[in-house]
């Protein structure tokens, strides 16, 4: 294959221009194993490097695209040969190395982790960066220590990626959910992964108190902003916030009333360049606890021909759970 199926986007007076093309596979980046790309899947950082709403691009052109799962064709790596099932999420791809919406792709092996066992590439970019994250934050609160019987825990977002694979991790770890969302019609979907409660947005992303009323032991937050300042302000004494996204906004309007007056915790949690031995546990857990019916139920489908306009909608909060990308 001399050339293969890729969207590029280039910077233009008027932003970022998008176009699928034919895409010479001797301009691919610098790595050590190409590797034939069969998903992909648009998470909402996908969503605003397709909009440009935010500066995620920083190479131009690039291939948007931040995780992949495919077969590797070719490999200078010892950890991986022709014919394997491999997994990337972050490092850069999508950002500064040309990423995951095309049928190729060539990177470093270190930053590859093998597809694990019992997972299909469709069911792992299903998950993808979004599930990958949601699990990290899972590991940021059992690692300080947090069980489900210390109290409810909250999800923001809860619709969206993060927040739909962290709904059904806690819960099937024996959590009391509490799923915060803007969509009051998802309320069925998200007790069908296994939220208990169901809170509408507006009670954490108004400006609020310092301390609020003591409302659940730990959260997993992909909002930010004025939704984690009230997060961290009901969580209960010596409880934990994971924090791992920015959809409301990159501020923290907080105080640190919570921090000295009840000892609670502000774990933050980055996907993007986490170590190796923290992802291969990430991705071993998932395989292991994630239902697979309630993957299946959080999913869509689409074609790599439909990625620009996902990407959009993912941004304007009208795209609901996981969309895996087929690229084919």
């Amino acid at each position: 294959m001399t050339t293969f199926k890729a969207l590029v986007a280039t910077k233009g007076e008027a932003g970022t221009n998008l176009a699928f093309t034919e895409f010479p596979e001797s301009e691919l980046m610098e790595g050590d194993v190409t590797v034939r790309v069969t998903h992909s899947t648009v998470n909402y950082k996908d969503g605003l490097a397709i909009s440009g709403k935010a500066p995620v691009v920083r190479r131009w052109p690039m291939i948007p695209g931040i995780d992949f799962a495919g077969r590797v064709e070719t490999s200078g790596h010892p950890d991986f040969k022709p014919g394997d099932l491999v997994v990337l999420n972050g490092w850069g791809t999508g950002e500064t190395h040309l990423g995951a919406y095309a049928q190729m792709s060539r990177v470093k092996g270190d930053w590859l982790v093998p597809l694990p066992q019992g997972l299909t590439p469709a069911e792992a970019m299903a998950i993808g960066t979004a599930g990958y994250t949601a699990m990290l934050c899972v590991l940021a609160l059992e690692k300080y220590g947090l069980k489900p019987a210390d109290g409810p825990v909250v999800v923001t977002g809860a619709a969206g990626g993060v927040g739909s694979v962290a709904i059904a991790l806690l819960a099937k770890a024996g959590w009391h959910v509490i799923a915060s969302t803007g969509r009051a019609e998802e309320a069925d979907y998200l007790k069908g992964l296994g939220a208990a409660e169901i809170i509408d947005r507006n009670e954490l992303s108004q400006p609020g108190r310092p301390l609020g009323k003591e409302r659940w032991a730990a959260g997993v937050d992909a909002v930010g902003s004025h939704t984690l300042a009230n997060l961290l302000s009901m969580t209960k004494y010596g409880g934990a916030v994971a924090a791992c996204g920015l959809a409301q906004g990159m501020d923290l309007p907080a105080s640190v009333a919570p921090f000295i007056l009840r000892g609670v915790a502000l774990l933050g949690v980055d996907s993007v360049m986490c170590p190796k031995p923290r992802r291969l546990e990430a991705w071993k857990r998932l395989a292991a606890d994630l239902d697979r019916d309630k993957l299946a139920a959080m999913t869509t489908t689409i074609p790599l021909d439909a990625v620009i306009e996902t990407g959009k909608a993912i941004v304007e909060g009208k795209v609901k759970g996981r969309v895996v990308v087929e690229i084919g």
